[in-house]
């Protein structure tokens, strides 16, 4: 009898497994009746000393309201090799890549030649996209950056856009964007004003090294520029005028928005906000 209980039980509680399994699969479908299903992917680029677990949040966000039915991870190693921890099939929709890079620290803030610091860490970018093609056929992507992260992304577009056998790049997210230097960086300008174009009165060295993508961004891609103000025209990291300052770089963009984030808005806190989570699911994927 004592058996025959501890079966039921054990059936009982495999049935639960089984239904709360299956529930879990059922909300794993992308809801098309608020959100475009695309075969395009997301990659997230995390900032500077920063790890995957800075685009958790944001990544979770867009699974949990069915924006997106898979998530993996690209690890990639000092040498630029990729190994990928989760797999892309033919039912993913939406797919989301969180990036984590073992240089974190690639680019040194202190350097007089900071520009070519970014252009070498933009090579972590091109090995990604380049995996992903190579690996699991994508032949689209969005693009997400914090901090600088989006310096990398920037760069990439600059040095890597006409390459073939590259995922095309439909949207860039830059989140807390610091393209004009961030706060205390030597040469970074302070005070700034800007032209008609967009174009600030005085630049780092770092944004000289991106000039060039005034004439050469591609008029394919849709930009969203969120930073945040703390109440002092910075994020506490990085001056508003120098996230602005993106917009020079992305003129010729297909559309251009910026959104400036004032509740939650310190630096590290921007990708760790839910209004943030709220426009990133709307400007990727919203009808």
């Amino acid at each position: 009898m004592k058996k025959k209980t501890v079966l039921w039980t054990l059936a009982i509680l495999l049935l639960v497994a089984a239904g709360g399994f299956g529930l879990y699969r059922a909300n794993l479908q992308v809801d098309s009746h608020k959100y475009r299903v695309t075969p395009t992917a997301t990659v997230f680029f995390h900032g500077w000393g920063s790890s995957y677990h800075a685009e958790e949040q944001m990544a979770n966000y867009l699974e949990q309201v069915h924006a997106t039915n898979k998530i993996i991870r690209a690890e990639v190693a000092k040498n630029g090799q990729v190994a990928f921890y989760g797999q892309l099939g033919k039912k993913a929709k939406n797919a989301v890549v969180e990036v984590n890079l073992e240089n974190n620290r690639s680019v040194n803030g202190g350097s007089s030649d900071i520009a070519s610091g970014y252009r070498r860490s933009s090579r972590y970018v091109y090995d990604v996209l380049h995996a992903l093609n190579k690996q699991f056929g994508v032949t689209s992507v969005n693009l997400v950056g914090h901090s600088m992260g989006n310096l990398q992304i920037a760069y990439y577009l600059k040095n890597y856009q006409n390459q073939s056998q590259l995922p095309q790049v439909k949207k860039v997210v830059s989140i807390a964007g610091h393209y004009n230097g961030f706060l205390g960086e030597p040469n970074a300008p302070k005070k700034v004003t800007f032209n008609k174009e967009g174009l600030p009165s005085k630049i780092s060295n770092g944004y000289r090294g991106l000039l060039k993508l005034h004439q050469t961004y591609p008029k394919t891609i849709r930009v969203l520029n969120i930073y945040g103000d703390i109440g002092n025209g910075t994020d506490g990291s990085v001056a508003v005028q120098s996230a602005q300052s993106y917009r020079y770089l992305a003129s010729r963009a297909k559309s251009y928005r910026e959104v400036k984030i004032t509740k939650h808005a310190q630096h590290s806190q921007l990708h760790e906000n839910k209004q943030v989570d709220r426009l990133l699911a709307q400007f990727l994927y919203g009808k």
